[in-house]
């Protein structure tokens, strides 16, 4: 019976990850904040139920830092999708919020300034 190397399974996740392109890495983590920003703004199926708006803008907030900070270095063709996803979470928590924030003080707008419907 063979006993694994210890490291082996680290050395081999180093290696995969390695061969993953920094803009497919950055635009899969913008697409998971942006879920889950969605499901906490109630916007999934059942969304009621998962409606949690300060989660919703830390989200929001932490998509905003990464796609305008990561955007000269992704390129336009990667970029644009993910501001125009970031504009539409930005409205929608606009519109889910009781007391809405004045403009420049929403989501993540300290990085992208004011969002206007």
């Amino acid at each position: 019976m063979s006993e694994a190397r210890p490291g082996a399974d680290t050395a081999s996740m180093t290696r995969d990850i390695a061969d993953v392109p920094a803009v497919e890495v950055i635009t899969t983590l913008a697409v998971h904040l942006m879920s889950s920003a969605a499901v906490h703004l109630g916007l999934a199926e059942d969304g009621e139920r998962y409606r949690d708006l300060d989660e919703a803008r830390k989200l929001i907030t932490a998509l905003a830092g990464l796609v305008t900070a990561s955007a000269p270095e992704i390129g336009t063709y990667h970029a644009a999708p993910l501001r125009d996803g970031l504009k539409s979470l930005q409205l929608a928590f606009r519109e889910q919020s009781a007391v809405p924030d004045e403009p420049g003080q929403g989501p993540g707008e300290k990085f992208t300034g004011p969002v206007l419907g």
